[in-house]
């Protein structure tokens, strides 16, 4: 097979042999059909050989059912063999039986396990026939060693077949990669000019941005929504002056009755549990309760704890806490007004804020900073890839010539002779259909 190959091939006489690039892959597909054709050319005398061979051991072994043994054997040998033989032909017939396929590395695989077969069934059953049936038993191992012979021709023709295509694919491999590159750079000089139209096209979109966001700061109308700014700015610091002062005078309040409702739980009282938790669940609310709510809870609650507090069992700790237990009464009158109060100025602050929200100029100039800041987003990313983009076609061209190189060793590695592969004028190494 070597010299077949190399009379493919040629020999390594120091010419050099130049491919044209579109060339490439339909050359590597031809030199597979060679290197094909070779095999199955060298194959197939072993492989009629181990054909033969085979018929003629099953022959032997189908003459070994008839075989009349040494009559010089001992008995109880003869015994032993009697009962060994319709083993070993069973097993003999079962390797033997195997289907030989008609493609050479099919071919090889199931010739050795056949061999494999019947090397076991003669080291096995058949060592116990060696003396009552000799002759036949050396002609069956001379038929194994036949075939034996000729599997090992095919694994030296298997294994040159095997290394050539190893070359072919790594030749082939080599080519994708340079193909597939050369493509790669192609489609990113499309890509990049759609990045740089997206670009502009964001820019575009930003500028506009800009000039629309300018005139509306110019906006006469604005001049009356500053005034409107400045009325909810006050509005808003007295509704947040009124917060403060409730949540201050309910967080005392709040404080004296949970420590009349842990009293009353000691007492089991539980009218007045009741009482003082409705009290300061709506004193801990988070909202700010209405007027009569809060005046209504207030008015159950605080009896029961300056009752506590006349008794002795709770004691004031502070001057808040004193001064709101003084005089419940107008405590609660007076937390009843700042809740009102708190209420209407709310209700303006909710409408000033409204009118300074909804206002047309303001609106767009929202709507106008939410798209700026998309687009700059955008804008960010694609300036990002083409970064990216430029850097690695620039990394990939320089790569280039390298991976041009690795093609034309594995391409000398299948000739045995130095490839190189021919330029054109604006035609890459090598091309490759989209």
């Amino acid at each position: 097979m070597l010299k077949f190959l190399k009379s493919i091939f040629g020999s390594s006489s120091g010419d050099t042999v130049s491919l044209a690039p579109d060339a490439i892959p339909g050359w590597l597909d031809e030199r597979e059909k060679q290197v094909r054709a070779a095999l199955d050319a060298e194959a197939e005398e072993p492989m009629n050989n181990i054909r033969n061979s085979m018929s003629s051991l099953q022959l032997i072994v189908n003459n070994l059912k008839g075989a009349d043994q040494d009559p010089e054997t001992h008995p109880k040998i003869k015994s032993i063999a009697k009962n060994s033989l319709p083993l070993f032909l069973k097993a003999m017939n079962s390797a033997l039986a195997k289907e030989l396929p008609e493609e050479p590395e099919a071919f090889y695989a199931a010739s050795v396990e056949c061999v494999k077969g019947c090397l076991n069934t003669v080291r096995g059953q058949g060592r116990y026939l060696l003396v009552a049936f000799p002759d036949e038993m050396k002609a069956t191992k001379t038929g194994i060693d036949v075939i034996g012979h000729e599997i090992n021709r095919m694994t030296k023709t298997l294994g040159q077949y095997t290394k050539e295509m190893a070359r072919i694919n790594a030749a082939r491999e080599a080519c994708a990669t340079v193909i597939d590159t050369h493509k790669d750079l192609k489609r990113s000089v499309g890509k990049e000019e759609r990045t740089r139209a997206r670009i502009a096209e964001i820019s575009g979109q930003l500028k506009g941005i800009t000039e629309e966001t300018g005139r509306l700061n110019n906006d006469p109308s604005l001049e009356m929504l500053k005034e409107d700014q400045a009325a909810f700015d006050e509005l808003a610091k007295q509704r947040d002056d009124f917060l403060r002062l409730y949540v201050s005078n309910t967080m005392t309040a709040s404080h004296v009755l949970r420590k009349a409702e842990k009293i009353a739980s000691r007492k089991h009282l539980a009218k007045e549990i009741h009482i003082l938790n409705e009290a300061m669940e709506v004193l801990s609310d988070h909202e700010v309760s209405d007027a009569g709510t809060i005046v209504s809870v207030l008015a159950a609650a605080c009896p029961v704890t300056k009752k506590m507090i006349g008794d002795g069992d709770l004691l004031l700790k502070n001057k808040e806490e004193r001064a709101v237990f003084s005089d419940t009464e107008k405590f609660g009158r007076d937390l009843g007004e700042l809740c009102t109060k708190y209420h209407e100025i709310a209700a303006e602050c909710q409408k000033a804020e409204t009118r300074i929200v909804s206002h047309p100029v303001t609106t767009r100039l929202r709507t106008l900073e939410r798209e700026k800041k998309q687009l700059e987003s955008m804008h960010l990313r694609e300036e990002e890839g083409l970064t990216e983009l430029i850097e690695w076609r620039e990394k990939t061209e320089a790569s280039i010539p390298e991976l041009q190189s690795a093609l034309e060793k594995r391409l000398g590695e299948v000739t045995g002779q130095s490839v190189t592969i021919a330029r054109t004028s604006g035609q890459s190494p090598v091309s490759g259909q989209e």
